[in-house]
């Protein structure tokens, strides 16, 4: 079955406190990963930072929206039991536990931002009802907003001129530690433009090996013909690595030739080519930056 919402976890994550004994969340995953049955995989699946899996995060908060209701405490570092007001919240024998029925308490009305809870109507903005943790929320809206733009990103590049084109690639190749100085690149690349070469660029700074590039704005999608003219062109200048840039998309047919040559053939396509851009900033600029922090555990123990 789907991952469940960290909502639909309350009720089976109270019933397992409800035994009245000292839990972590790392004892109770694989149990109620099993009563969800989850698969493999989506007990794998990670959130879009790939720093943790989403079930797990879904349960952590799940258990920290209880401790909020104050229905569950901590006893110390990751451990947590059932309190008095859980063991009465349990004996209810509700088959559903959401966020309203924990704004029953005013600890918790405090915690999501007050008001009755008969006053609080569902509400699609309110943590997409139970589905997603902040952290998914978050993730999602960031790949959102870097998927836009990329999009933005190749718009610009594919109005720019030919030899803007050409520098760009050499910054970003340079943003990544090829080429040793700007100098040193900006002689390099554009000194061949024979032979299917747009130019060629020291892999490191100490010059120990060459990387041939070709980058072009295609319109459409680029076919195998286009990367064996390009294998060609490695194999005439008895070169080992190259890397091949187009604005647009490669077929599975020249993903799949690249793939099986002898040389070391990199393709990079519009996506790709925004993604990197982005991440080494190029044509981008921070606009405003959101450091996301959890508590240091660790920091506490000797309390």
């Amino acid at each position: 079955m789907p991952i469940p919402p960290y909502q639909d976890i309350f009720v089976p994550l109270l019933n397992k406190a409800a035994d009245g004994e000292i839990h972590t969340i790392s004892e109770l995953l694989d149990p109620l990963a099993d009563h969800f049955q989850l698969t493999p995989e989506e007990r794998e699946e990670l959130l879009p930072s790939g720093k943790q899996a989403i079930f797990h995060n879904r349960l952590a908060w799940a258990k920290t929206y209880l401790a909020k209701a104050l229905v569950i405490e901590s006893v110390g570092r990751g451990k947590f039991r059932i309190t008095e007001r859980g063991k009465a919240l349990h004996a209810r024998g509700l088959k559903q536990i959401t966020s309203q029925v924990l704004r029953e308490y005013e600890e918790f009305r405090e915690f999501s931002g007050g008001g009755d809870a008969r006053d609080q109507a569902p509400n699609d903005t309110q943590v997409e009802k139970g589905v997603q943790t902040p952290e998914e929320i978050l993730a999602k809206a960031y790949q959102n907003m870097r998927a836009q733009l990329a999009g933005l990103l190749i718009q610009n590049v594919m109005s720019c001129s030919p030899s803007f084109f050409e520098n760009l690639v050499l910054d970003l190749l340079l943003a990544m530690g090829y080429g040793g100085s700007r100098r040193e690149a900006a002689t390099a690349v554009g000194r061949s433009s024979d032979g299917g070469i747009d130019g060629i660029i020291n892999e490191d700074r100490l010059g120990l090996d060459a990387v041939y590039i070709q980058a072009k704005r295609w319109q459409g999608s680029v076919g195998s013909p286009v990367v064996r003219d390009f294998v060609g062109s490695l194999v005439g200048h008895s070169a080992n690595k190259g890397v091949l840039i187009t604005t647009s998309h490669f077929t599975s047919e020249a993903k799949q030739f690249a793939a099986k040559v002898p040389q070391k053939v990199v393709l990079i396509d519009g996506p790709k080519l925004a993604e990197l851009m982005i991440d080494f900033g190029v044509g981008v600029q921070v606009e405003e930056t959101y450091i996301h922090k959890r508590i240091d555990e660790g920091y506490f123990d000797g309390e």
